[in-house]
């Protein structure tokens, strides 16, 4: 099914509309930098010389000028030891790698030094929930896109985490606590 399932989110992911960060009907906005931009053009590079299949997107839209914008890239194909599968892009580029199993569908998760979020799709609740427990990350989203509540606590595990934002945790990672003790 991976190569359906690419082939279909590439055809979605083509709809979404690029455009400036602040118009109101922009999905995907641009890059931060034009450093940031060529880093993720060399992701793509990378991709493609390390032999994964380009299934959509892998360019700048021709129609934007000299903005930082990328298309949703999506590709298959790809490996386990490829960058692209190993490495944080931070661009709108996805990866699929097919699995036979969800014990191996947990080790390749966690066999990496990330660990900020992970995106879990399934019709069975335990399913979801065994999954979500044994993934190493410090937020799962089950059937939903990464999604930022200023409620809830967001942070990573391993080279994703340097500290909680947040929720309480988020404001204890600002917080000093103090002890005062008073005899009288």
């Amino acid at each position: 099914m991976a190569d359906e399932f690419a082939e279909q989110l590439a055809a979605a992911a083509a709809t979404l509309k690029i455009g400036p960060g602040l118009a109101e009907d922009t999905v995907i906005g641009p890059l931060v930098s034009a450093e940031h931009l060529a880093r993720v053009q060399d992701y793509v590079s990378s991709g493609r010389s390390e032999g994964a299949r380009l299934v959509g997107g892998g360019r700048r839209p021709a129609d934007l000028g000299d903005g930082f914008f990328f298309e949703p890239t999506v590709f298959t194909d790809v490996e386990d030891g490829m960058r692209i599968a190993r490495e944080e892009i931070f661009g709108p580029v996805l990866s699929v790698l097919p699995y036979d199993s969800d014990e191996e569908l947990v080790a390749r998760a966690n066999d990496t030094e990330y660990g900020l979020a992970a995106c879990v799709w399934t019709d069975d609740l335990s399913t979801a929930h065994r999954l979500a427990a044994q993934i190493h990350v410090g937020t799962v989203y089950v059937n939903m896109l990464p999604f930022l509540d200023p409620a809830a606590v967001h942070g990573g595990f391993g080279a994703s985490g340097s500290g909680r934002e947040f929720g309480p945790a988020g404001i204890e990672e600002f917080t000093e606590t103090k002890g005062v003790w008073i005899g009288l």
